[in-house]
């Protein structure tokens, strides 16, 4: 009884907390619902209201519901929406995001789903509701997305649910740990956790899970298709960017922050000093900062365009040095072009972004040393010499240079991306397979 007392009052704590926060945002709210297009459709479908056509599709129909937040959930959830929708496709399939981003990566990529909505502000009344109208048979939590309000909710109606392709950092795992009583009734309602690794596992046991719920079934990132981009594809992908035959070497800095385009172009510099024709790409995490990073190519010299004009047609009349990826969804085909690949995140104490995009390519893969959010990803690939690590600005010029003019070691590090990852394709079955399990255990498969 104290126990449910205790948890009552931090779930009660904890929509206190989630009000207050919301009403610090009214100003921004108010301001982007006149300024951004579709917001008050994204805003309405986070309070449970939801368009008359997307409702009469979804509602009350049995389906599986995956909820994916952002970019990085999606990607891990295309192939999982891909192979249900190949083994059962009677079934009905909604996907849930909290961004926008999200939102459009979804319709880009997911193909399978019969439905993709906002998920709902983690407030009882809102969750309720929109649980009311679905009403799933089963929830599919992608990655590591833990919303209280919605898994009591979804609990109280018994509708199951996993957690599949989980993954959780330690900076994450050490700020749960100081509310580990609550994380651990919350994820009680977690029927079993699919992690993508030992750490992931050992992470989520620490905060709470029950040890006999979590089994490791891998990554399913690494069973992407956006590794298979065939030559062609590639030479429009070369031709769209305005680089000739004779470009080489192409460098590609992905998801890059604040503090880490100035060192990406000091070593375009020097590339650039060893091979004249070289280009470069980069692919900023806020492609709000596009102009900004234009201005800093500018102070050393590097000319660069943005995608986003190119695409809509616009042409520069001056010569230029490379491509400001500022549009959503390209990177992790964009990687097939590149001859060495710089995923940021990780020269900054950010914890690095995800390796397993160019490494299903076969490149030759740079960081630095803030990779703990990708620790057991970043040690598979750099035990085998596909993933080299930088300490610094000047290390990380050396680096690329070394990689570039020593054509035995980039070979090595191509041949070894693609055999890791080929080695460890599978998880989306795995992950499947014990949907399957679960489901046959309520007697809910259709």
């Amino acid at each position: 009884m104290k126990l449910n007392i205790k948890a009552n009052f931090l779930y009660w704590v904890y929509n206190i907390l989630l009000l207050l926060y919301w009403a610090t945002l009214i100003p921004v709210l108010i301001y982007r619902l006149f300024r951004e297009e579709g917001f008050f459709q994204r805003i309405k479908q986070s309070i449970g209201w939801l368009p008359e056509d997307l409702k009469k599709k979804i509602s009350d129909r049995d389906a599986i519901w995956i909820h994916a937040a952002s970019v990085g959930e999606i990607v891990a959830a295309s192939p999982i929406v891909r192979e249900m929708r190949k083994e059962h496709p009677e079934e009905v399939i909604i996907v849930s995001v909290v961004t926008a981003t999200g939102f459009s990566m979804a319709h880009r990529i997911i193909e399978g789903a019969d439905g993709i909505l906002y998920f709902p502000l983690d407030l009882p009344y809102f969750t309720n509701r929109i649980l009311n109208i679905v009403n799933p048979k089963v929830i599919v939590l992608v990655e590591t997305e833990i919303w209280p309000n919605f898994l009591r909710v979804a609990e109280s109606k018994n509708i199951p649910v996993m957690m599949m392709n989980g993954r959780i950092s330690n900076r994450s795992a050490s700020r749960y740990r100081l509310i580990t009583f609550f994380t651990r009734h919350v994820l009680s309602s977690i029927r079993v956790f699919c992690m993508q690794s030992r750490i992931d596992a050992q992470y989520i046991i620490s905060i709470g899970a029950d040890p006999n719920k979590v089994i490791v079934t891998g990554n399913t990132k690494y069973d992407q298709t956006y590794g298979i981009v065939t030559e062609e594809e590639r030479g429009r992908l070369r031709k769209e960017m305005g680089f000739n035959d004779d470009a080489y070497p192409i460098m590609i800095a992905g998801s890059t922050h604040k503090g880490e385009n100035i060192p990406v172009y000091k070593a375009f510099v020097k590339v650039k000093e060893q091979f004249p024709q070289a280009k470069l790409i980069i692919a900023p995490r806020y492609i709000y900062q596009a102009d900004l990073i234009i201005s800093e190519g500018v102070s050393l010299g590097v000319t660069m365009v943005k995608r986003s004009e190119m695409v809509s047609g616009c042409k520069s009349d001056i010569p230029y040095d490379g491509v400001i990826l500022d549009t959503i969804g390209e990177l992790g085909r964009v990687y097939s072009i590149g001859d060495l690949i710089f995923v940021g995140g990780s020269l900054v104490r950010v914890g690095g972004h995800n390796i397993l995009e160019p490494a299903a390519h076969g490149k030759p893969i740079v960081v630095g040393p803030n990779m703990f959010n990708f620790v057991e990803i970043y040690e598979l690939l750099s035990r085998r010499g596909a993933c080299a690590m930088v300490r610094n600005e000047e290390e990380f010029i050396d680096t690329c240079l070394d990689i570039l003019l020593n054509p035995a070691r980039a070979k090595h590090m191509k041949e070894s991306c693609l055999q890791i990852v080929g080695e460890n394709q599978g998880a989306t079955h795995r992950n499947l397979n014990e949907l399957k399990k679960l489901l046959d255990k309520l007697q809910l498969w259709g």
